[in-house]
């Protein structure tokens, strides 16, 4: 599933300084983002907190039905320090980074989404939700599919508080039209997009 040099991300704090209930009542929407670049550790621990591992060999971060983990986490990086902009394929065991495809793909989930959502491009960096319903449908059958969207809540939640410990911010979009960016972003097709996740800071 993975091609292309691997690239390690920094490991992840389980530390902070802000309180979950600091974060809590601190996240909002924000759809306007400035120029600052994202650090390359701020984005290593967004990804751990959506679905990294945090104990044993495979439980991860957040909830899934069953254990059967159906997300994949892609990032639309434009404004990185240290990585080249391009879209990656987040490796939870590996806790790695894998390139997708080369060059700043950001304007092109401005045209897959729903009222071109310029600030989509703004952000520094874009993680896109994927789910791969099969997953869950094969162990629950058709009520599999909920549990996929509710793996995907608690996942996108994470991000955004994780985003908030870290001083940054996030808007959670859903408004695209889902074979249009699984086009723009070259999917496979058992990979459905759920969520585009701005991450950057306030401008």
């Amino acid at each position: 599933m993975n091609s292309g040099k691997q690239i390690k991300l920094p490991p992840p704090k389980v530390k902070g300084q802000t309180s979950l209930e600091e974060a809590i009542a601190k996240r909002s929407s924000v759809r306007e983002y400035s120029a600052e670049a994202l650090s390359i550790a701020h984005l290593s621990q967004l990804l751990w907190a959506a679905q990294g591992i945090t104990h044993g060999d495979r439980f991860r971060a957040a909830p899934s039905a069953g254990s059967t983990y159906p997300l994949e986490l892609f990032v639309v990086a434009g404004r990185v320090e240290g990585l080249a902009a391009g879209i990656y394929r987040y490796d939870v065991p590996n806790h790695s980074l894998y390139l997708h495809m080369e060059g700043d793909q950001r304007q092109k989930l401005i045209e897959a989404s729903s009222f071109k959502q310029g600030f989509i491009a703004q952000a520094p960096v874009d993680i896109i939700i994927c789910g791969v319903y099969r997953r869950t449908t094969d162990l629950y059958g058709q009520r599999g599919v909920r549990y996929v969207h509710m793996d995907t809540g608690h996942a996108a939640e994470n991000i955004a508080l994780q985003a908030v410990a870290l001083g940054l911010d996030t808007v959670m979009v859903g408004a695209f039209d889902d074979d249009e960016l699984s086009t723009a972003m070259c999917l496979p097709e058992e990979l459905a997009p759920m969520y585009i996740i701005p991450v950057g800071k306030a401008g």
